[in-house]
């Protein structure tokens, strides 16, 4: 497992809003030790920036496209990055 500490920028689509899926991503976050914030974008689709090491932002990612049970992920849009070490913990944004 590597320990590198990178960024990832997702962007979650389907039904994705009004289904706790924010506050799921928070959960799963905090649960594995991830920096960064969730937030509803006006497209209809949720935004995660998250920070940490990679294979803890790969175990996020795969619980992202699951999502709640009342979710349906038809999409994720992943893009990775060096981390800026800018976030201390995990929110959601609104």
């Amino acid at each position: 497992m590597g320990s590198r500490e990178i960024r990832a920028e997702i962007v979650s689509s389907g039904v994705v809003q009004g289904v706790g899926y924010r506050y799921f991503v928070l959960r799963h976050a905090q649960r594995l030790g991830v920096t960064g914030y969730v937030k509803n974008l006006w497209s209809g689709e949720v935004l995660t920036v998250a920070e940490g090491e990679t294979y803890k932002i790969d175990e996020l990612i795969s619980e992202l496209r699951k999502g709640p049970f009342n979710a349906h992920v038809t999409g994720l849009q992943v893009n990775r990055s060096e981390s800026k070490n800018e976030f201390q913990n995990f929110e959601v944004r609104l």
